[in-house]
């Protein structure tokens, strides 16, 4: 059945593999306030071969976008236009129309989240976007656009987001809708989603995230077994071999923190016929190096910055 699913999966693929993938991160954060249709069109504008993006789920099952399945107030703004002083409610308590009402069009300027992304234009009015929207967006771009879109749930999300098997339905039903099932990929830190996705629609790409820092770890496992985040594989059973535990969940691509990528782990998932896309690199040098290193893709907050690294290195872009 793994094999099965790989295969649908990869394929998917078989239009852009001469390519490399030139991924926006939440469209374009460094450059457009993120996760909005501003940075999706900045994205765009820019020429990219995917936009990289968060969902969320509204109390009336709207899938929107959003890196936090909660209201941050690091970027958002009441009904009034005043920031929000704390950690707002999660964003599946709130109606779609409820959650229209925040603006998210620009960073705090009071907390130490803006102090990141000096470039980031002010876009006031922009809102949280649904779906459906991306994709219509995505409809009017001069080249063809893909889609890598992020569940973000948690092993112990609870009711602050829909359980995977929703969260996958109400997706999977969304990319049906707009009839873009050949142009998306579902990423997950929590592959029980992806697990659901491969279930329910086997033409759909799946991408495994990890991450393996001091303060933020999907990878490590408790003596008894695997990682919460990993759906039940464990990595102990692969001889302790990350490529080979997302070749095992029926994942078509790794995606990892940047500076977790090896050399090793790189040519071992190419082995295996995994695409490894790695995330956030926003330091042109950075860039320069992984691409010497034989990575298929980039997320960037600064897609300009990559495309400028590509055309310097002679590579076709999109």
């Amino acid at each position: 059945m793994i094999a099965l699913l790989l295969g649908g999966a990869v394929g998917l693929f078989a239009d852009v593999s001469h390519a490399f993938d030139l991924e926006g991160h939440r469209g374009a954060r460094g450059l457009a306030p993120e996760n909005t249709l501003a940075a999706f069109r900045r994205a765009m504008q820019i020429g990219v071969t995917t936009i990289e993006t968060d969902m969320a789920v509204t109390q009336d099952d709207v899938v929107v976008m959003s890196h936090d399945p909660f209201l941050n107030p690091d970027i958002v703004r009441d009904p009034d236009g005043h920031w929000l002083s704390a950690k707002g409610p999660p964003i599946r308590t709130l109606s779609f129309d409820e959650l229209a009402r925040y603006d998210i069009g620009r960073l705090n300027p009071t907390n130490a989240y803006a102090r990141q992304f000096p470039e980031q234009q002010e876009i006031d009015g922009e809102r949280f976007p649904k779906l459906s929207e991306l994709f219509e967006l995505g409809k009017t771009s001069a080249k063809p656009v893909r889609f890598n879109i992020g569940t973000k749930i948690t092993p112990t999300s609870g009711s602050d987001t829909p359980d995977p098997a929703t969260f996958a339905r109400l997706v999977i039903d969304a990319v049906r809708t707009a009839n873009v099932s050949d142009r998306v990929t579902v990423q997950s830190f929590d592959w029980r989603t992806l697990i659901e996705v491969q279930r329910i629609a086997p033409d759909v790409a799946t991408s495994c995230l990890t991450i393996q820092t001091r303060d933020n770890d999907t990878v490590s496992a408790p003596k008894s077994g695997a990682s919460p985040w990993h759906a039940g594989f464990a990595l102990r059973d692969y001889a302790g071999s990350l490529p080979a535990t997302v070749k095992a969940a029926g994942c078509a691509v790794w995606s990892m923190y940047w500076r977790n990528l090896s050399a090793k782990e790189l040519a071992e998932a190419h082995g295996l016929g995994l695409k490894v896309l790695p995330w956030t690199v926003n330091d042109p040098s950075e860039m320069r190096r992984l691409i010497d290193l034989g990575v298929d893709g980039i997320i960037t907050d600064y897609p300009d910055r990559l495309r400028s690294v590509m055309v310097d290195k002679g590579m076709a872009v999109p």
